[in-house]
């Protein structure tokens, strides 16, 4: 293999790119717009997502799908609620035989489906999805990170272990696919609550509640879709979490800190300045919760307070009062 192209070019595209040009890789990087695309290939520096990070200098840049498709390897770097419609209009380019990489974090609200789902409707590549605590600020500053490659197809998950592992990017493989999704999907709704209640002033206590609780209601509905429930125990489940709720470099903590602290969701969105993936993931997974009749008080909080304007203080005050339950039993 030689030749890589990375679809979108945000934090994470823009890490990746390095991170596959640093090892060798012809990476060609794609824009959704012209501007961007020319942006990055003058400045050779994403300014707006990762400041000071040169890009090196075997990437080339396009904004055409069609220059994209010619690689051996495809990665979907494009924010959760874009992976549909980008793979409809890749599928006129693409070609079958080559490996998808899924690196987006969330569910597609068209049909409540995961993110590999919503790419299989449109394209009959084989798909692997790669995900764990990763924050796109640190791989690109080289710091060691562990991640996990998930796909039913096993050569095409160790062929994304082999392609992406170095010295300080260290790669599992792993064949549940529902259960590294879901996990990565969910913990966005966890860390924005992890946020809020940062934002409201609570204390160590409070965060380790909604970690810990949080992590239990990720693996009761993780488990009704059909996961193993030993996956988020795993980098993808309890490993992302833990990174994403303590770490500024979150951008669904930060807006939750924003919401905690008086400010609306949508200017906490607008303050962040980039995607806020927790607040796609809230809207589906109530939905989804409510489809498989699972039991999801924090993620229903955090609904509430992004959907219906309950403050959070009283979000807080109604998960506390909520009836007497058995941990033991409620962990099942």
């Amino acid at each position: 293999m030689k030749k890589i192209s990375v679809i979108g070019s945000g934090s994470w595209g823009c890490a990746i790119a390095k991170l596959l040009a640093e090892k060798g890789f012809s990476v060609t990087l794609w824009s959704w717009k012209k501007e961007e695309s020319d942006s990055l290939a003058a400045a050779r520096e994403n300014k707006a997502c990762l400041p000071g990070i040169e890009l090196p200098e075997n990437i080339s840049y396009t904004y055409d799908l069609q220059t994209a498709a010619d690689a051996d390897l495809y990665i979907f770097a494009v924010p959760s609620h874009a992976v549909f419609k980008t793979a409809e209009q890749f599928k006129r380019f693409a070609n079958p035989a080559v490996p998808i990489v899924n690196v987006a974090k969330g569910f597609e609200k068209t049909g409540l489906m995961r993110l590999s789902e919503a790419i299989a409707v449109h394209l009959n590549n084989p798909v692997v999805v790669l995900s764990g605590p990763s924050h796109a600020e640190e791989v690109a500053r080289q710091i060691p990170t562990t991640i996990v490659a998930a796909s039913k197809d096993k050569k095409a998950a160790e062929l994304v272990q082999d392609t992406f592992m170095n010295d300080y990017f260290r790669v599992y493989t792993n064949d549940d696919v529902i259960g590294v999704e879901v996990g990565a999907a969910l913990k966005n709704v966890i860390a924005l609550c992890a946020g809020i209640s940062d934002g409201l002033g609570l204390g160590d206590n409070t965060k380790a509640a909604l970690m810990t609780r949080g992590l239990a209601e990720i693996s009761r509905l993780g488990a009704s879709m059909g996961a193993d429930p030993h996956t988020f125990s795993g980098l993808s489940g309890v490993g992302d979490l833990i990174v994403t709720c303590t770490s500024m470099h979150s951008r669904n903590r930060r807006a939750g800190l924003l919401i905690g602290q008086g400010i609306s969701p949508k200017e906490a969105q607008e303050k962040v300045q980039m995607v806020v993936e927790g607040v796609y993931a809230t809207e589906i997974a109530y939905a989804l919760s409510e489809k498989y009749g699972v039991s999801m008080p924090i993620t229903h909080a955090a609904y509430e307070i992004l959907f219906e304007e309950m403050p959070p203080r009283d979000a807080v005050l109604k998960l506390m009062l909520r009836d007497k339950k058995s941990e033991k039993e409620n962990l099942s």
